[in-house]
């Protein structure tokens, strides 16, 4: 008999792209492989399985990594560097352990617990803002995030035989005997994660049958009374004739489970007392089961589903301060007695979910010209939507974003339409750097947003455009540098919009290791967004709304421009998304962006008729121009900056991030042309030929910084290393430029690296190095891979890929 099984999770439009190996075989000795033959080698008979899907990511049970790599730590750092940052060690120290010990907080970022590689996840379920379980690609539940933004790494061993927070599990029974077999499938949970907090007492467990329109569900609730944010979970069975459902409300978990296992055993069904179990003593935990028992016929198939959902309606994060509705009561309440009503709908709609996802990924699945690799990550690095400690919230009649602001009468309206109907959304940068929203990141991330929910994109921006217009002038010391400053300043962009475990939007920049209001890309950031949202939407309400903001931001920073050139200058230390690497002066990275910005000011003034602002920013333009071009343009590459230090005409990878954003959005030539396009050429050539093809052989992406000599820069804690993010963006602008080869091999780089090298699958890094260290595991960053498919729609708009030979 063979069996297979898929997982189906509400609102998790990519991550259906990967399956599971559920065979035995021996070992495999090498991960690269192609995935054809991972699954070939172990497929055994001559069958795939029912349901298997040709592409996505693929593993085999018995699979191991040969690579076990270790993150970044202190130990890590050189001799140099530890003097150079001495200052920030201590009063890192200091505040880490203020916080951890006396007020009893989890750090934004913690350097001394730092999440270790398991290479064990697969796709998470659940939808996006109604928190996540990750199942491993073994089957385990290891990874959950019910409480915002807050992870446990616990694997409940007892629960391996497995928008709305439910997972639905299909097994497709296949019968290949001569004689009919009947079949039981036991679904086992444990009442609660694994954690501390399970064995605090006063959980519950009870039976329960719902029914509507003629499709019936059974299955058990197990209501967990967590100090804050109660939920309740529920494993359910859909009925059919022929099935028999049985479940076990409560036994112990404990051990290798020999109880339920006998039960089961003795009949193919469970035996439980009828009503609802007992509440549980201090220090006792309890689990349920369900089994599904059917005949299969010989030589026949047959189906059994089954759904997790996970009802915690209403939230508090860590200040508890104000309670939060989620968003998907809107749709069944707060109430927190949907568990059951939620496993029906899912059980009752997930074939509709199934074919609107297959009918959404075919052109790309069934585009042959398109590498097998690329399909694969393009839709499962989308994981981190839903698994980014991902929160999306109701908005309260009474919220008002520009409350106590007086605001322009073309500015932000008390509370946007986008947000009314479609609510807040907030992720993490990373689940080890948790922080909502970071927006020097998001600027990466957020194609895959803007592309593929550009309502959620939309209400996001107006939320970063409301905290630009608020201050907070709480002092606190800024890390780096161990000065006082403010928490917010007006009129410039903040880092985040806060901590999860304080209380987000209410207190904005978490972040306080660099006072951000001197950082030189967020305003930028904020800018080139703005336009490139508005250019995706055509929702000019959205681009009248942020023009006064787009306005105040670049105001702001035109005090960076300290000469007067047009172009701005960096402040001599790491004051942009590259926190640990300094820049002093015009550089390639901030200086691009800064022309950029100006490009799409001008576009922005043309659409809304405004001569005088028009005028104003192509004259700083025209000058930024010039002078980026002559400070830094080198006769091949634009130079990494334009100190004196040993480093400043080091190649760096992101140094086109400008060019990207603008080409994007369809400018960057004629009228609007920022950089000439003999030079960004030469410059994308420049860096494929040392960042990636000089580095490790051109198998591992393209390395941040790299010295003229073809060795890596190491000047600095980030120049050695590789961002996953960062990367698929310069493919993207590879592509945009006609280099559609090399960005596709730069790409490939860093998704076998990940993904197949590492066992990184569904956490995807921040950053590697050439060998030994990763850091920051699950980050936000790695969608920035969504704005290669827009630069290949672009293609397809102006000629046949197929005309495009693509490495394969």
């Amino acid at each position: 008999m063979r069996r297979s099984a898929r997982a189906a999770s509400a609102g998790q439009s990519g991550c259906g792209v990967w399956a599971e190996c559920v065979r035995r075989g021996k070992k495999m000795g090498s991960v690269e492989a192609p995935s054809t033959e991972l699954m070939q080698e172990y497929a055994g008979g001559g069958s795939d399985g029912v349901g298997v899907p040709q592409f996505g990511w693929r593993i085999c049970l018995a699979h191991q990594f040969r690579e076990q790599r270790k993150p970044f730590e202190a130990s890590d750092v050189s001799l140099a560097h530890m003097i150079n940052h001495l200052g920030l060690g201590i009063r890192y120290l200091k505040w880490w352990y203020r916080k951890t010990r006396i007020e009893k907080k989890a750090p934004f970022i913690d350097s001394f617990n730092s999440i270790p590689l398991r290479q064990i996840y697969g796709a998470p379920l659940g939808g996006f803002g109604g928190g996540t379980i990750t199942r491993g690609w073994r089957g385990e539940f290891c990874r959950w995030q019910l409480n915002p933004g807050m992870y446990t790494y616990d694997t409940v061993i007892e629960n391996q035989d497995t928008s709305l927070p439910v997972g639905v599990f299909i097994w497709e029974i296949e019968n290949q005997n001569e004689e009919d077999l009947e079949v039981a499938l036991m679904f086992t949970l444990r009442n609660g994660i694994g954690t501390k907090d399970d064995q605090k007492g006063g959980h519950w467990n009870e039976p329960f049958h719902f029914s509507k329109e003629d499709d019936d569900i059974s299955g058990v609730l197990l209501h967990h009374a967590a100090p804050v944010n109660n939920y309740t979970m529920a494993i359910s069975a859909r009925h059919k004739q022929g099935l028999v459902i049985s479940q076990q409300t409560e036994f112990n978990p404990n051990g290798m489970g020999q109880e339920i296992w006998k039960d089961l055993l003795q009949d193919g069904k469970l035996d439980s007392l009828p009503g609802k179990g007992k509440q549980t003593d201090k220090g006792q935990v309890i689990a349920a089961a369900i089994a599904a028992t059917c005949l299969v016929p010989a030589k026949k198939q047959n189906v059994v589903e089954f759904c997790l959902a996970w009802d915690m309606p209403k939230i508090y994060f860590g200040s508890r301060e104000k309670e939060h509705a989620r968003w998907y009561t809107s749709f069944f309440g707060t109430s927190g007695d949907a568990a059951p009503a939620l496993s029906h709908y899912s059980l009752t709609h997930y074939k509709q979910w199934e074919q609107k996802i297959d009918d959404w990924q075919r052109p790309i699945l069934e585009n042959g010209q398109l590498p097998d690799w690329y399909k694969s990550a393009l839709f499962n690095e989308l994981y981190f939507i839903s698994d980014g400690g991902t929160i999306w919230l109701q908005v309260t009649d009474d919220l008002n974003i520009t409350h106590g602001l007086t605001i322009r009468k073309d500015g932000l309206p008390p509370l946007p339409k986008v947000m009314k109907e479609y609510g807040r959304f907030a992720y993490l940068e990373g689940q080890e750097y948790r922080m909502y929203n970071t927006y020097d990141v998001h600027f990466y991330a957020s194609f895959a947003l803007i592309m593929l929910w550009p309502k959620l994109e939309l209400s996001l921006q107006y939320d970063i455009a409301a905290a630009v217009l608020k201050e907070d002038n709480t002092q606190r010391i800024h890390l780096m540098n161990g000065r006082l400053a403010k928490v917010n300043t007006s009129n410039v962009v903040p880092h985040d919009i806060g901590d999860p475990d304080d209380e987000p939007w209410e207190r904005v920049n978490a972040y306080l290791i660099h006072d951000t209001a001197d950082w030189k890309d967020l305003n930028l950031k904020f800018v080139l967004q703005v336009y490139r949202d508005y250019y995706l939407t055509d929702d000019v309400t959205f681009l009248k709304d942020m023009w006064s903001i787009c306005q105040a931001v670049m105001d702001s920073e035109l005090k960076f421009d300290t000469d007067g050139d047009g172009l701005i200058e960096n402040s001599g230390y790491a004051d942009q998304t590259y926190d640990g690497w300094a820049v002093t002066g015009p550089s390639a990275y901030c200086g691009g962006l800064w022309l950029a910005s100006l490009c799409v000011m001008c576009k922005m003034a043309e659409i809304l008729k405004e001569e005088e602002e028009y005028k104003k920013y192509k004259d700083i333009l025209e000058r930024g121009k010039e002078a980026f071009e002559r400070i830094l343009w080198n006769g091949k590459y634009y130079n990494y900056d334009s100190s004196k230090k040993c480093y400043a005409n080091s190649v760096m990878s992101d140094q086109c991030a400008g060019q990207w954003l603008v080409r994007a959005c369809d400018l960057g030539e004629g009228e609007y042309e920022v950089f000439p396009k003999a030079h960004i050429l030469s410059a994308l050539k420049t860096i494929f030929d040392l960042n990636v093809m000089s580095f490790a052989s051109g198998t591992m992406g393209a390395v941040n910084g790299m010295r003229p000599n073809g060795t890596i820069d190491t000047s600095s804690v980030q120049s050695d290393e590789v961002w996953t993010g960062v990367v698929y963006g310069l493919a993207a602008t590879m592509i945009q430029e006609g280099l559609v080869n090399e960005g596709f091999k730069t790409a490939e780089g860093t998704y076998r690296t990940v993904w197949e090298q590492l066992g990184m699958a569904f956490q995807t890094p921040e950053a590697y190095c050439k060998k030994n260290i990763y850091r920051s595991l699950a980050y936000m960053r790695p969608l920035s891979i969504w704005s290669m498919q827009l630069a290949l729609d672009k293609m397809h708009e102006q000629l046949d890929l197929s005309d495009t030979r693509i490495c394969k």
